[in-house]
């Protein structure tokens, strides 16, 4: 890999999710689009099921303790609530889709890389493989998460304490620029039997690029529907990111 450095540019890497939604109805992808898109419209339904039944028995409850001309609170708490749980279930199903659809992500970042070096793969080669390969894909995804709590913990901490509290958002959008950048590069990266170690540093290496375009990945996932061509279209940017900035004669095999 290359050396760490504070390299890279915010734009370019924020340009590559643009560039990998792009990409995303070109023949030789939209099959492997589609099986993932599949997969997180069933998880994303049934999650919204779950929290709007769950919202509706609080709210009826809340309504029924509270005097009745004071009814008219429930036309204002729906639309709040609302959004609410719409953002907080975005970003549930962001994580619940990315495990449980793992294998198939890599398997369009292995497609979407041929298409764009016109070399071949060696990595799942087909659905049956991607299913072979659910155990493990969970298992690396778990690894990431590991990765994740200690700087979680950090910024929630910082986020309680008084006056360090005045940046915490810039902490949390931060975080998940960080979050996201890793969690895209490790599909195109894992193909090539990359350990994990290589893909932080790999992220390290290119800072400015990592952030811009893990930033805008973390900014979309938020945003319910647009969240369903979020992932596909980061993980075909990462490949992207991959293959242009980050790839080389001498990447060091994997060290799993």
């Amino acid at each position: 890999m290359r050396a760490k450095s504070l390299n890279g540019n915010l734009v370019h890497g924020a340009n590559y999710l643009v560039r990998g939604a792009k990409m995303l109805p070109h023949p030789r992808l939209r099959a492997f689009v589609l099986i993932p898109l599949l997969i997180n419209l069933i998880i994303f339904a049934t999650l919204l099921g779950i929290a709007f039944s769950y919202i509706s028995d609080w709210i009826d409850g809340m309504m029924a303790a509270i005097p009745e001309w004071l009814s008219f609170l429930e036309y204002i708490l729906w639309p709040i609530v609302g959004l609410a749980a719409s953002l907080f279930t975005g970003y549930l199903f962001t994580g619940v889709a990315i495990m449980i659809a793992s294998p198939f992500n890599a398997l369009l970042a292995e497609k979407a890389e041929e298409l764009v070096t016109g070399q071949p793969v060696d990595a799942l080669e087909g659905l049956g493989a991607a299913l072979a390969s659910i155990p493990r894909g969970i298992a690396r995804e778990l690894r990431k998460l590991w990765y994740y709590l200690p700087m979680f913990a950090f910024v929630l901490l910082c986020s309680l304490l008084p006056v360090v509290n005045a940046v915490s958002p810039l902490l949390w959008f931060g975080l998940g620029a960080w979050m996201m950048s890793i969690q895209y590069l490790d599909y195109p990266m894992d193909n090539h039997q990359l350990s994990f170690a290589d893909v932080k540093e790999a992220v390290r290496s290119r800072r400015l690029s990592s952030l811009g375009f893990g930033g805008v990945v973390a900014l979309m996932t938020g945003i319910p529907i647009l969240n369903f061509f979020v992932i596909p279209s980061a993980v075909v940017g990462a490949t992207l990111y991959w293959c242009e900035e980050l790839r080389g004669p001498r990447s060091p095999r994997a060290r799993h």
